[in-house]
């Protein structure tokens, strides 16, 4: 059986959103296919490392810096997040139910091969530098994940 290919972009910072984009991810993956991860706007926030040096921004893009999630560990729920407590509540109910934490998809995405692209045009509106985000990522513009997503049987926007 040939192998096939999905693509997924991940435009959301909700935990939700973003665990659901890396079970598909990693299930596909598991299956064989080749699969490519998108992120692009908030999205890149699930790549962001939590510390960083500072470097120099401007007004809006530094205010928008300390106002975003860094990494997966600052996501919140999409819907009844209670004051930030939901996606806490979510973790624990994960760890209940021995389901792996985001954290351990965002892993194993990487140890499957699975390849994350960094839109490069949203890092530069955002200001963020690519010694800000995760290692082992691509910084590309739109055309580059276009070019995947053209040999794709599935493409997923979340």
């Amino acid at each position: 059986m040939a192998t096939t290919k999905k693509t997924l972009i991940v435009y959301s910072d909700d935990f939700d959103k973003v665990l659901a984009a890396f079970v598909i991810a990693n299930g596909a993956a598991a299956m064989g296919d080749d699969v490519t991860m998108f992120f692009t706007f908030w999205g890149l926030n699930v790549l962001r490392k939590p510390e960083t040096e500072p470097h120099e921004k401007g007004v809006l893009q530094g205010m928008l810096s300390e106002m975003m999630p860094k990494g997966p560990g600052e996501l919140t729920l999409s819907k009844a997040d209670f004051g930030k407590m939901g996606a806490q509540m979510m973790r624990n109910l994960m760890r209940q139910e021995n389901v792996s934490s985001l954290e351990e998809l965002v892993e194993t995405a990487k140890e499957q091969g699975i390849k994350m692209m960094a839109c490069k045009m949203s890092m530069d509106l955002l200001g963020l530098r690519e010694d800000e985000l995760v290692d082992n990522l691509e910084f590309v513009g739109v055309a580059s994940y276009l070019a995947e997503a053209d040999e794709a049987s599935v493409n997923l926007f979340i």
